[in-house]
């Protein structure tokens, strides 16, 4: 089965699928990833035998073989990367397929899911404010050169490279901002200027480097707040990784010594990952559940010999949640999405989803490699369904969620603080006081920067690619 194989991945924005890029725990540091294979320029490995490779994989594996478009040029798209898109492009019609279906480095990605490692960026994740055309920090990681030079969340980016942000936005948007900080290269050097919260400004120079992502933050990611007398858990995961499983257990072990049985769940910004570790997490709110389903995967019916029952398979670490507030956004997506919906069958009306509406994500990736072009075809081929069979949440999971309360990201409040818009949110849902519902997929939020409450929310502008081709740009959005 491909998940018994260890072999499933839900990428980003996005939703998993199998692959060998490591669902286990990594084992050691981080280390620089193995330089990619050049591409040789043997027959096997030439464009049009790239081409002849990928479409034929698609024809075998791909989940919606009816959406295919097998007539698409090869001479009319010279790229290997718009030949795919040519490809799904009637499934990228019907939202089936938003650039799921790429082709990436098998080095690059293994490194990113066996060690955490980060292609080279600045090290934060940035949104905008498309109505000021403004730009924020909105999350600053431990051990990249953002934090260390004392950029965290809520500071504004003013200048790039003695650019204005604003002048930037108002020429060419997001993606403007995005070419000013320049390309993944490691040392490649950006003068900012820079506004605190307290409206201070000054200079910073930063050089991008590779760096290790923690997937729960040592400083936010896991503690138990306390409201009012009552233990609740605060849990920001960052990305399903296979790193991420020994902060899982640490976060639930000290929840289980304090008797926490409420929770906060915070996948604000979390675009996806790995199956294994979507399904560990359930594995931890399953405490007695042994026996029962948590979801099933299930592949295009030429291919239903790798279909699979998830099982919940409870870890000493585990809990009986009483009631639980998923924290989630647009860029909330894939296994963030798995885990809400493998839930509401267990949990019904003492679950909450808390922020605005998720991203819509409830198929998955395979990883298709050809090693000696150091070629992964990253293919739509799975659905995700929960144990009542609840899936096709494309449009998001807030029109399914028994419970939805409307809150923007508060960006001037670090993330797990109780007094933060999204947390405070969720602190009201657990101890049974009242909220405002997200009205619609199309709901926007507000977020309070710095006390002005009214800017649209930087979670609903993550300041992403226009055409992700990797897996840290779906499962990161956002980060530079």
């Amino acid at each position: 089965m491909a998940l018994a194989a260890g072999c499933a991945a839900m990428l980003a924005a996005c939703g998993g699928g199998g692959s060998s890029s490591g669902s286990g725990p990594a084992t050691g540091g981080v280390t620089p990833a193995p330089s990619p294979t050049p591409t040789p320029t043997t027959a096997g490995c030439s464009l049009s035998a790239r081409k002849d490779w990928v479409k034929n994989q698609l024809n075998e594996w791909y989940l919606f073989p009816s959406l295919l478009d097998l007539s698409a040029s090869q001479t009319a798209n010279s790229s290997l990367e718009d030949y795919i898109d040519a490809l799904v492009a009637p499934a990228r019609a019907q939202n089936r397929d938003r650039y799921f279906t790429y082709l990436t480095s098998i080095a690059e990605e293994n490194a990113y899911y066996q060690q955490g490692q980060v292609d080279a960026s600045f090290g934060f994740r940035l949104g905008y404010d498309s109505s000021s055309n403004r730009v924020f920090v909105i999350e600053a990681f431990e051990g990249a050169p953002a934090l260390a030079a004392g950029i965290d969340r809520g500071v504004e980016i003013v200048q790039i490279g003695g650019q204005a942000v604003s002048t930037l936005m108002a020429a060419g948007g997001p993606y403007s901002v995005i070419n000013a900080l320049g390309a993944d290269t490691v040392g490649l050097t950006r003068e900012l200027v820079i506004r605190e919260l307290s409206g201070t400004t000054r200079t910073v120079s930063l050089s991008k480097a590779v760096f290790a992502l923690d997937p729960v933050s040592d400083r936010f990611g896991a503690k138990v707040i306390d409201d009012g007398g009552r233990k609740v858990g605060y849990l920001n995961l960052r990305t399903f990784i296979g790193t991420a499983e020994p902060d899982l257990r640490a976060a639930f072990a000290d929840f289980k010594a304090q008797g926490v049985t409420e929770l906060i769940i915070d996948f604000r910004y979390n675009g996806g990952g790995l199956i294994a570790i979507a399904a560990f997490m359930g594995d931890l709110m399953a405490a007695g559940r042994r026996g029962q389903d948590f979801g099933y995967i299930t592949f295009r019916d030429s291919k239903s010999a790798e279909n699979e029952t998830i099982g919940f398979d409870p870890q000493p670490e585990s809990i009986t949640p009483t009631r639980v507030a998923f924290i989630g956004t647009s860029g909330t997506a894939s296994a963030s999405e798995m885990v809400i919906n493998g839930m509401q069958p267990y949990l019904g009306t003492n679950m909450a989803l808390i922020g605005s509406n998720t991203y819509g994500k409830p198929v998955g990736q395979i990883a298709l490699d050809r090693p000696d072009c150091d070629d992964r075809l990253r293919a739509i081929a799975l659905k995700i369904e929960n144990a009542n069979h609840q899936g096709e949440y494309y449009t998001g999971l807030a029109s399914t969620v028994p419970n939805t309360c409307r809150a923007g990201d508060d960006i001037g409040h670090q993330l797990g603080d109780p007094n933060e818009a999204m947390v405070r949110t969720a602190l009201d849902f657990l101890a049974g006081r009242s909220c405002t519902a997200i009205a619609s997929a199309s709901a926007t939020a507000t977020a309070s920067i710095s006390g002005k409450v009214g800017t649209p929310a930087p979670q609903k502008n993550l300041l992403t690619p226009a055409q992700p081709r990797r897996a840290t740009d779906l499962e990161l959005p956002g980060v530079h």
